[in-house]
């Protein structure tokens, strides 16, 4: 999964992200949220419009005249709600299976995947939640190592030992910083309930604080912290009170709550609802046909930007691509995904059609990366493209580890038919919370402040490299619709040569003061242009 901690986006995954954090507003989520763009930026470009967003809608009007093949598109995901009315009919429908009729009618074995499949699943329920990679290694490796020192490690074990100091590191730091916010939000959360006592009054307003004169030191930094936030939080909403922070950081707490409860819990363990020996790589058929699942917002979200109705009606927001299905294959809960599901679903997705991959996840530890990989040389050898986002994290993936890769474990080789996505925002700036790097991203796209669809009925705008990868896929999947016998490796080479080149100098992601070109931060030194990426595949079909 995918978080970035203070910016309202979607992870690779962390769903929604709060902005606010023990009161602390983060400056530089303001200055990339900014006003809202238009709902359908993504769609435009930076030729007729402006806007550096995706040139889709200039794309398509090239190829108005030509006939299209319906495309299949893989969103590999959390879930996604199928029957959002701006996608349902958008939704692809196994031909060969009958629903709900509890027989493997396409003996591909899965019973009744008419939209696709779950893999985090079982017979009675679904995993929501579940441990991050981090954690799940350090509790399999503190096992073995927690009471052996340096001294005494064999020497075939030195290299795993090494990797257990590393992995226990990382699990104390990032448990123990989820530990200390969620401490000082309850201390914040129990201080406005004693001030209350104290005044006498059901809510607290910023006069009452000012007004109020306590002796007690530790009153008076109470006080202190209830202004500078209700300060902070009116940049928002005028007439911010005590209770409006309450019920903001009330959620907070709770967000903070299940990273302790879940994630970073030694103790918690969800995969029994699968059933499945999680340790046999081999193994391909569980799980169940519930592609909703319980963890549907951020899938559907892609899935919008993607293949959302195109309706040429104003204000409305229009998908990517015009003539796709969307494949629901769910392997992302609340927490890290699982390489053994990662692996299965793009098998699956492989198999059963699709043409294009879009994976919206990833994280900084890999259990199983050879199995990844063999299914993503499955993809290659079957001329399926995979899209994946780059992170959130504002990192230089080129230095720090980032899965799932392109990269093939114990070798110099690389996958030619994958693609690796950082963010933009409308103005053509690398979003602050985008991973990037020269030699491992490809290209960015928008990412920023997104308008799609969520279940039920709903619309919202996320940010994330998780909205830039869909994105891309889009205008992958409008070159296989229309240009059918191009290959993968030659759709992946047409959308990097197309790029916008970006020359000015722009912030480095996370280093607001350090000033780079979008050559420094992807192969393609560019941001995706689907107007070019159709003159060029034009041009190499000859037609």
């Amino acid at each position: 999964m995918f978080v970035s901690k203070f910016i309202i986006m979607t992870k690779h995954f962390r769903h929604l992200t709060f902005l606010f954090s023990l009161g602390i507003l983060c400056h530089s989520a303001i200055g990339q949220m900014g006003t809202k763009p238009a709902k359908n930026w993504q769609n435009e470009g930076i030729e007729k419009d402006s806007v550096y967003g995706t040139g889709s809608d200039e794309a398509l009007n090239l190829l108005k005249n030509r006939t299209s093949t319906t495309t299949v598109v893989a969103v590999i995901d959390g879930g996604t709600y199928i029957n959002q009315p701006y996608i349902k009919d958008h939704i692809w429908v196994n031909p060969k299976e009958v629903p709900n009729n509890k027989i493997d009618d396409d003996k591909n074995g899965y019973v009744d995947d008419v939209n696709g499949w779950d893999f985090i699943g079982g017979k009675d329920s679904d995993i929501k939640q579940e441990n991050v990679e981090v954690t799940r290694l350090y509790k399999d490796l503190n096992k073995k190592y927690a009471a052996v020192t340096p001294d005494k490690v064999a020497k075939n074990d030195k290299a795993e030992y090494a990797k257990y100091l590393k992995v226990k590191k990382k699990f104390e730091s990032e448990r123990d910083n989820y530990q200390q916010q969620y401490n000082s939000i309850k201390t914040f959360i129990d201080t406005v309930g004693v001030l209350k006592g104290i005044l006498g009054k059901s809510d607290l307003t910023k006069e009452d604080m000012e007004n109020y004169h306590p002796t007690d030191s530790a009153l008076a930094r109470a006080k202190r912290r209830v202004i500078r936030n209700i300060n902070r939080f009116q940049f928002f909403i005028k007439g911010t009170t005590a209770d409006t922070l309450l019920k903001q950081f009330s959620k907070i707490e709770e967000y903070y709550q299940a990273f302790l409860k879940y994630q970073y819990n030694l103790d918690f363990n969800p995969r029994y609802v699968v059933g499945d020996n999680y340790e046999d790589a081999t193994q391909r058929y569980y799980g169940n046909n519930d592609v909703v699942g319980p963890t549907d917002v951020h899938g559907t979200h892609v899935a919008g930007i993607i293949a959302g109705s195109r309706t040429g009606m104003s204000g409305t927001q229009e998908g990517i691509a015009d003539n796709v299905k969307i494949m629901v294959v769910r392997v992302v809960p609340d927490g890290d995904e699982r390489d053994k599901d990662v692996a299965n679903g793009i098998r699956y997705a492989v198999d059963n059609g699709a043409r294009v991959v879009n994976m919206s996840f990833g994280k900084g530890f890999s259990y199983n990366k050879k199995t990844v990989d063999d299914a993503v040389k499955y993809a290659e050898a079957h001329d399926v493209l995979l899209v994946h986002a780059a992170g959130n994290d504002h990192q230089d993936n080129d230095t720090t580890d980032n899965f799932p890769n392109r990269r093939f474990e114990g070798s110099h080789k690389e996958a030619t038919n994958w693609l690796e996505v950082g963010a933009n925002d409308s103005k053509g700036m690398p979003a602050s919370f985008s991973n990037y790097g020269k030699k491992t991203v490809d290209l960015f796209a928008p990412g920023v402040n997104v308008y799609s669809c969520i279940p039920d009925t709903g619309y919202a705008y996320f940010s994330g490299t998780s909205m830039a990868s869909p994105c891309a896929a889009g205008v992958a999947a409008i070159i296989r619709e229309y240009f059918p016998k191009l290959t993968a490796k030659q759709v992946r080479k047409i959308l990097m040569k197309s790029v916008t080149k970006v020359t000015m100098k722009v912030p480095e992601p996370g280093h607001a003061t350090s000033m780079v070109t979008y050559s420094d931060l992807c192969i393609s030194g560019g941001i995706i242009n689907a107007t070019k990426a159709v003159q060029l595949a034009m041009k190499k079909a000859g037609k």
